[in-house]
């Protein structure tokens, strides 16, 4: 097995490779045309989030049998090529789940209790009890769009809070469990104090999270992004946030996570979010623990293991 690693790796991912007889080439310096010219030559490629592996990438690369990525979403590879080509594609969704859980919930916390804006106040001399109360987050009921790794890991931990967890997953059957009761997502845009989403970036939930989704929620509502920045439109975050729609929301992620390459509508629209007290914003760190960077590496090793024994 000859694999190009095209991305930065946490260093245990050379020893489990290692351990397997493997060789591997590693090239986190490597930009999309070297990949292209190079991936020929190898039967797996690891990646994390740094170039979109499509034909172009795929189609001269004859001895390619799997591509492994380093987190959870898999917006960034083109799947029905690789099907196309019978190239086997694995990610580590359960490598980074309880760190994405655990940003979650200490970036609801965070808001609900105004940890981060009495910490701004603290810091500059203002002393503000009354204007910094909290909410409290026990028995809130919370809706989860989205119930795999993240979805599930999430809600067994607000279950320590007593939170009523509403979930609701288009592509799962018979998902309720101990943690969550499955739901109509009808029955969360009608109940849920929270929403937090926990989908992947595909056609059918790019901007799902819209102006009109927003106000069909019966009340007004928290809401929590880490999953992908397209799937909510922040124009119509900004617009439920003035109304009152949206009390406050948590963003790990953005539409355009390049700042410095901001339309002048993302530059009104961030502007905005980060001079709003309503707001927790966070640079896609969701899953990015120094655990989940040694897990993440594990959980691969493991399903290409597995799949090979299988082949």
């Amino acid at each position: 097995m000859k694999i190009l690693i095209a991305d930065s790796m946490h260093p245990s991912l050379f020893t489990m490779l290692e351990a397997e007889g493997w060789e591997y080439a590693y090239h986190p310096e490597y930009k999309r045309e070297d990949i292209i010219r190079e991936l020929p030559e190898y039967e797996g490629l690891f990646i994390r989030s740094k170039t979109f592996v499509d034909l172009e990438v795929m189609q001269p690369a004859k001895k390619l049998r799997f591509i492994a990525r380093a987190g959870a979403g898999l917006d960034l590879i083109d799947l029905e090529i690789a099907k196309e080509k019978g190239i086997e594609v694995f990610h580590a969704g359960e490598g980074n789940r309880d760190a994405v859980a655990e940003h979650m919930l200490g970036m609801l916390l965070g808001l609900l209790a105004n940890i981060v804006k009495a910490d701004k106040e603290v810091r500059n001399g203002i002393w503000d009890r009354e204007g910094n109360r909290g909410v409290e987050l026990m028995k809130k009921t919370v809706g989860l769009i989205g119930y795999g790794n993240n979805g599930g890991a999430t809600a067994k931990r607000l279950s320590g809070f007593g939170c009523k967890v509403l979930a609701f997953d288009k592509y799962r059957d018979n998902y309720g469990d101990a943690f969550a009761t499955e739901a109509s997502l009808e029955e969360i845009m009608q109940e849920a104090d929270i929403l937090s989403l926990h989908v992947p970036l595909t056609d059918e939930t790019k901007y799902l999270i819209d102006q009109k989704f927003i106000e069909n929620f019966s009340k007004p509502f928290y809401l929590m992004n880490l999953s992908r920045g397209k799937v909510v439109n922040l124009t119509a975050v900004a617009e439920g946030l003035k109304s009152g729609k949206i009390i406050g929301t948590c963003l790990d992620v953005l539409e355009n996570e390049k700042l410095k390459t901001l339309t002048e509508e993302q530059q009104a629209v961030f502007d905005y979010l980060i001079n709003s007290n309503r707001v927790v914003l966070t640079p896609h760190i969701g899953g990015w623990t120094h655990e989940s960077y040694v897990r993440i590496n594990e959980v691969l090793l493991r399903q290409i293991k597995e799949w090979l024994v299988m082949a």
